[in-house]
């Protein structure tokens, strides 16, 4: 596995083009998994396993040492970094065995995801009317802008943090994202967005910034490019000022952004490409309506749904009283 690691994590970067993230989790699992081979097959310490001697038996033992300090979510990304480096490893031998494909992935959890409502979101985002955009303090503006392309345009905190100034059309009032797998994809800005971004685009140039910057969007208090850390953080703390008792973090928003787009009739297609998620499958995780959303839906939307009052609703002969009434069985 030792000279062959670094060659395939290069081929994650370069060719499958696979976030940063992504590829140092990826690193951390096989190193996870050649230090339990390492013991699981009695090497010594300076010997490294050989990964054409993995077998089925080892790819499941592993994943049983896992399961007391792993939540399900990170065994089956474990098990897909497995079948992956597995594959390559195939590849170039010139053959298919993968014994990690073998192994079924753990049972996904399926939660819901953290949803603000809409006064929430909005809490989140007022500023003080009578106070121009551009008299608000840089800083203060910078995080206005962050806050509404992710909550009014659904972007990733990684999405966010990795603008460049190039990326943002406000004639056309759009952004070019640089989503997952290196794709690209072009999301809409809201008017209160752009109205940001304009005003935050005359004052960025009066901050120092630093050379390896580059063309950010987004700077931080030192003039470098604003991390994705920071973005929590901000976010955390905007929330906390907004008074929302909720977990907020840049996901959240995002999340909002994608629900209430649904809620608002919005299809489910369009949605998808905005975020853009690669299945429709993870787009409808959003449609967990509630049972009172389900009613009222079907109360304005179907031919038979208006004949009830609530109040006839909570009167409703019991099915058993029809059946007897009737005479059926």
């Amino acid at each position: 596995m030792d000279e062959r690691l670094p060659r395939f994590l290069d081929f994650l970067r370069v060719e499958r083009g696979l976030s940063l993230h992504t590829v140092r989790a990826y690193e951390r699992d096989l190193h996870q998994l050649r230090q339990f081979l390492v013991g699981h097959w009695g090497l010594s310490a300076g010997q490294g396993p050989s990964a054409d001697r993995i077998e089925a038996v080892d790819v499941r033992s592993f994943l049983a040492r896992e399961h007391a300090h792993s939540s399900p979510a990170t065994r089956r990304r474990k098990l897909s970094a497995m079948r992956t480096f597995l594959d390559w490893v195939a590849e170039r031998r010139g053959d298919e065995r993968n014994p990690a494909r073998a192994i079924n992935s753990p049972r996904r959890r399926h939660r819901l995801p953290s949803v603000l409502s809409a006064p929430e979101a909005r809490s989140m985002l007022d500023h003080d009317a009578s106070t121009e955009l551009a008299e608000l303090p840089v800083q203060g503006l910078r995080d206005l802008c962050l806050l509404e392309l992710l909550y009014g345009s659904g972007l990733r905190a990684s999405e966010c943090v990795g603008l460049d100034r190039r990326s943002i059309d406000l004639e056309r009032g759009e952004v070019r994202v640089l989503g997952k797998g290196r794709k690209e994809r072009l999301v809409p800005l809201s008017q209160p967005c752009i109205e940001a971004l304009r005003a935050w685009s005359e004052l960025r140039g009066l901050l120092n910034q630093r050379p390896e910057a580059g063309q950010a969007l987004f700077l931080n208090a030192r003039g470098g490019r604003l991390s994705a850390r920071s973005l929590r953080r901000i976010v955390k703390q905007r929330g906390f000022v907004a008074g929302v008792v909720k977990d907020v973090h840049p996901h959240a928003l995002r999340h909002s952004f994608a629900t209430h787009l649904l809620e608002g009739g919005a299809d489910l297609r369009a949605i998808q490409e905005m975020l853009g998620h690669a299945s429709l499958s993870t787009t409808q995780q959003y449609t967990h309506l509630t049972v009172e959303g389900l009613v009222d839906a079907h109360r304005s939307a179907h031919p038979r749904g208006g004949e009830l009052s609530r109040e006839d609703d909570q009167e409703t002969v019991p099915t058993d009283r029809i059946y007897t009434e009737k005479g059926l069985p």
